[in-house]
């Protein structure tokens, strides 16, 4: 082939026209190149240049289809790379940069921005083929200052046909005079395939030796897959819903594949190709039920294939070909973009290769159907699949409580026994713990019944009430014993107790010394409080002091309260940092046995340290509070009651005119995880008129990634009459990301007779994940006397798990005269298709 020789080319309206005079005939082509356009840098949008649209990071339908560019950051590679760009700047020679990486690693919006901030005033000319290229650099063209963009470059360097002349002509540009940079972009293996030479003595021919030549000119940087998580934790990643929703998508820092990759494997997910892609989009589907609702560990493929029918049509079943999960399993494990699959093979965790019988689902698709299937129920096949095919108890009790918060109670409860038999015999317990009512004795407590008889502990004290009730002590006591072998004491202490107030005492010692001879932490702190109570006081103190060395957290909390009555602070401070440290180390008692101390139930080792704190805040010593406040917060439980008192001792500062000690102390609140001062000091500045000085704390939270305090302004302002400010602060809020501003904002049109604007930011803060609203829309709707619209978008709410929407939706049922049908929903709940289930019992 030979390219015409002696054509010119001449610059038209800011295009470089290609030609005799003005297009160049290429032999090679059937047509001729269409001229390329020279812009200047700054003119050229990312996603003209080859960027990746990125997720949106949002439920919002209005963003579907819009290219979105999350914020940058800047690595190591960055900034070599920008040193290489302001030297090619300043040479007078051209320069050949290519940014190298595997393939969604980020390497063309690395060259995009590399070029934004180095040589924003240059021209850059973009060709698409090896041909336009061709003819480009056959003109002498483009021209100094100018940025030649090879996106992809094997496309250009690896043709078949032309990459071999595309590299000499390249190296000949090379040749010229600068500055001119030629940047490209290119994956790892493709670079290792161009540089490749011959082995010796082989008689393969030498397939491009002009590509390695120009290769052997270029400056390669190369960007790293993954990012230093470091670098992901900071303010601006939250800000940006693209990269903080990739965030809990991506593993080792791998966000730019999810990035990038996301929305493809979303389309090859929702738009299946036939003949195989309807029998992959349904074990996808399976898939991702299964995650959502609380299958954490590798999917096994039994369940994938027995679910599969319920996400098919008749005749998608009915021409199933033979071998079909084969091909919908070749469907799901095919490379989007070369990074990502729908389902994944699970590596085996003791050697080499993967796990048979199970995959991984994609942790982009977990998080997509966690937003677009958050108002769907599965169908019945997938329960069935799931309790007959599901091996793991955890994930067996787990899709048990996700059935049963959902109200499908029979479903939940044929997991639950599968659950109880594979070894987890706490999943009927808490299935059967929210219907359990002590005092009636009827099928519920047959539920809980069959968790004691599955070996639940919990379950055997639980019952010990209806023995206790019906006179039967030696049920009861052989519930107890039978617990306490299991390592669970609390049924002899609730045995205990009841002698105790049955005024049967020489039966209550029996049972409380028992239950101290088990051993248990709690079981002795609990006899030393009989012992003290009984008068011997220093039996008391010894198996207190007993419990403490044990580690218990509460006798720690009760003895640090002890010294510091007795003046020791400095002691109590170091017990109650003891407690603290020692929470969570031992199982709590619950309801069962609850001592209040000082207003605070101290039943856990930080509330020492807030009993202590509140004693010196009422003392006067507000540095010593705030100290002990402090360690509160840091300890294992930042929220419990330290919210309470880090409020009230900023409001305190606040009250003695310390406006600025105040608002530092609850930033540093917002900051450890306590959310509450802030807002009580946005109440004192709107209580004191001071609306600028709140407005600043709320704004100040709002940059700290905390939202609420933006609408609680709101609700403040609307109450004083400022509409108008009451909604700019809500939009506020829901344009970053708070979709509960959304329903306040709904609220406030219907407050003003606005039903219809109300429904569309009920829907829209549905959609963003804002469960309620669905019940509030419903509400509007059973207020028109559309009662059809109003049970469905009920039905919505409790499908995604929404307890109040189901009272809602029962309410509803006996407000249209169907009291029986009202009564049946709320004893046995729904099936699968949300009828009312029939009688399970």
């Amino acid at each position: 082939m030979s390219r015409s020789r002696g054509v010119v080319a001449h610059a038209v309206g800011g295009s470089v026209a290609i030609g005799r005079a003005d297009h160049v005939h290429l032999h090679r082509t059937r047509s001729n190149p269409r001229p390329v356009r020279l812009r200047p840098v700054y003119a050229w949008r990312a996603e003209q240049l080859g960027v990746h649209p990125a997720i949106q990071g949002t439920s919002d339908p209005d963003d579907d289809g819009v290219f979105r560019l999350p914020e940058y950051l800047e690595r190591d590679h960055d900034r070599e790379l920008r040193n290489h760009l302001y030297t090619a700047a300043r040479s007078q020679k051209p320069m050949l940069v290519l940014v190298r990486g595997a393939s969604c690693s980020g390497k063309t919006r690395t060259a995009f921005e590399a070029v934004q901030d180095c040589v924003p005033g240059w021209q850059l000319v973009f060709p698409k083929t090896c041909e336009v290229l061709l003819a480009l650099l056959d003109t002498g063209s483009p021209d100094l200052r100018t940025v030649l963009w090879l996106n992809e470059a094997q496309n250009f360097l690896a043709d078949p046909v032309c990459g071999e002349e595309t590299s000499a002509a390249l190296r000949s540009r090379l040749e010229e005079a600068g500055p001119f940079l030629i940047l490209g972009t290119l994956w790892p293996e493709y670079h290792q395939a161009l540089i490749a030479t011959p082995e010796p003595g082989q008689n393969a021919t030498d397939a491009h030796p002009q590509a390695r030549d120009l290769l052997d000119q270029a400056v390669v940087v190369d960007v790293p897959a993954s990012f230093d998580v470091n670098l992901l934790e900071g303010p601006r990643v939250r800000r940006d819903p693209s990269l903080s929703a990739v965030i809990t998508t991506s593993t080792g820092g791998r966000i730019t594949q999810a990035l990038a990759a996301g929305p493809q494997l979303v389309d090859h997910y929702q738009q299946p190709t036939e003949p195989h892609g309807p029998y992959g989009h349904a074990i996808i589907t399976a898939a991702m039920d299964a995650r959502r609702l609380g299958h954490s560990s590798h999917l096994p493929i039994a369940v994938l294939e027995a679910a599969a029918p319920g996400y098919l049509t008749e005749q998608q079943r009915a021409a199933a070909p033979g071998g079909w999960l084969a091909h919908a399993l070749t469907y799901a494990r095919k490379p989007v973009r070369g990074v990502a699959s729908a389902l994944e093979p699970a590596a085996n965790p003791d050697g080499m290769g993967a796990l048979p019988g199970v995959f991984c689902l994609s942790d982009y698709l977990d998080h997509h159907a966690r937003t677009a299937r958050r108002y769907i129920f599965p169908p019945e096949v997938f329960w069935t699949a799931a309790r007959d095919h599901a091996t793991s108890a955890t994930d067996l009790n787990a899709l048990a409580q996700g059935a049963h918060t959902r109200r499908r109670h029979r479903i939940a409860l044929g997991l639950a026994e599968r659950a109880a038999a594979a070894g987890e015999p706490s999943a009927l317990y808490e299935l059967a713990l929210p219907h359990f009512e002590p005092f009636r004795f009827e099928d519920p407590a047959c539920m809980m019944q069959k968790a004691a008889d599955a070996g639940s502990p919990k379950a055997m004290v639980k019952l010990i009430l209806p023995c206790l009730i019906q006179s039967d002590m030696k049920g009861a006591e052989r519930l107890a014993e039978k617990a306490t072998e299991l390592a669970f004491p609390y049924g002899l202490l609730q045995l205990a107790r009841w002698q105790e107030q049955t005024g049967e005492l020489r039966e209550a010692d029996r049972l409380f010394q028992r239950a101290a001879d088990a051993g248990h932490p709690y079981s002795m702190l609990e006899v030393a409080r009989w012992r003290e109570r009984t008068g011997n006081a220093r039996e008391a103190d010894r198996l207190l002091r007993q419990a403490a060395d044990a580690g218990d957290p509460t006798a720690l909390a009760e003895l640090a309260l002890q010294l510091d009555h007795d003046g020791d602070m400095e002691g109590a401070e170091q017990l109650a940092q003891r407690a603290a440290d020692a929470d969570g180390l031992y199982i709590e008692a619950g309801d069962l046995l609850r001592r209040a101390f000082d207003e605070i139930e101290v039943r856990k080792g930080t509330d020492a340290l807030l009993v202590l704190a509140r004693r010196r805040q009422e003392a006067g010593d507000l540095r010593s509070a705030t100290r002990l406040w402090q360690r509160a917060a840091e300890a294992r439980d930042p929220y419990a009651n330290a919210s309470y008192d880090l409020a009230k001792i900023g409001v305190w500062y606040d009250n003695l005119g310390d406006t600025k000690g105040a608002e530092q102390l609850a930033l540093r609140a917002v900051n450890t995880g306590n959310r509450i001062a802030i807002g009580n000091l946005v109440d004192c500045r709107v209580a004191t008129g001071d609306a600028k000085g709140a407005e600043r704390l709320a704004q100040q939270a709002a940059a700290a990634g905390y939202l609420y305090p933006l609408s609680k302004l709101a609700e403040l302002l609307e109450r004083a009459g400022d509409i108008e400010g009451a909604e700019r602060l809500l939009l506020q809020a829901a344009d970053s990301g708070v979709p509960y501003g959304l329903a306040q904002l709904a609220k406030l049109r219907e407050r003003a007779g606005d039903l219809q604007a109300a429904e569309r930011l009920l829907q829209q803060a549905a959609a963003a994940g804002h469960i309620s609203a669905l019940s509030d829309f419903a509400k509007l709707r059973e207020g028109a006397g559309d009662i059809q619209s109003a049970e469905r978008l009920l039905h919505q709410a409790v499908n995604a798990g929404d307890d109040l929407a189901f009272s809602r939706l029962v309410q509803l049922r006996r407000d249209t005269a169907d009291p029986e049908g009202a009564e049946q929903m709320q004893r046995f709940g729904l099936e699968a298709d949300g009828s009312i289930a029939r009688p399970w019992w």
